[in-house]
């Protein structure tokens, strides 16, 4: 079990990222970073790292006592294409049915910021995993749209706790990075912070 003198904060509000923190064993604060998302690159490792170091950020900016943040952002890339969360369900219905028996990938990118009174330490690194969904039929979209679940994920839809779960056929890389978080890479730059500490 990881154990810091620090306070652990997630800044997120996502349950899922709070779960599995939570299966880890971690105690953390939770302070949901608001940040404009906009990005100039179109690499999408670039951006996911982009991203969570700004959330990562500005949570540090906000506190003044010493701590460790841990961020996090997540994008689906179909062919090139970034699919973020779907404006409305007619764009989740063109996202699913864009998926329908293809692979794709899931980019998280993580800032881990061990914020010290002296000098602050930054982790920036991702994760890269590959999904591929089986064939799907415009019933079940429709279905999986009307329950609301895919209108607040990336790429219009979730792998756990989710009905999208049957529509993924296989992965290759880290599954906890399709639900949010790349759990054993966070967990290895934890410990290495711990180790440091």
């Amino acid at each position: 079990m990881l154990k810091f003198k620090k306070k652990l904060i997630l800044a997120s509000q996502s349950p899922r990222r709070k779960h599995l923190l939570e299966t880890i064993g971690l105690s953390f604060e939770i302070i949901p970073a608001e940040i404009d998302e906009v990005f100039q690159s179109t690499e999408p490792d670039i951006i996911v790292k982009d991203l969570a170091y700004k959330k990562a950020v500005s949570i540090e900016e906000q506190i003044s006592d010493e701590a460790i943040i841990i961020s996090a952002d997540t994008i689906v890339v179909l062919d090139n294409e970034i699919l973020n969360k779907p404006i409305d369900e007619n764009n989740a219905f063109e996202m699913l049915s864009k998926l329908s028996n293809r692979f794709h990938e899931v980019y998280t990118g993580i800032t881990i910021i061990n914020k010290s009174e002296n000098v602050s330490s930054y982790i920036i690194d991702y994760e890269v995993t590959k999904v591929k969904f089986r064939q799907l039929d415009s019933d079940e979209i429709w279905d999986y749209i009307k329950s609301g679940s895919p209108m607040d994920k990336a790429g219009a839809y979730g792998i756990q706790d989710d009905f999208g779960s049957v529509f993924v056929e296989k992965i290759e890389g880290c599954f906890y990075n399709v639900v949010g978080l790349p759990l054993q890479l966070v967990y290895k730059h934890l410990k290495q912070i711990e180790n440091e500490n």
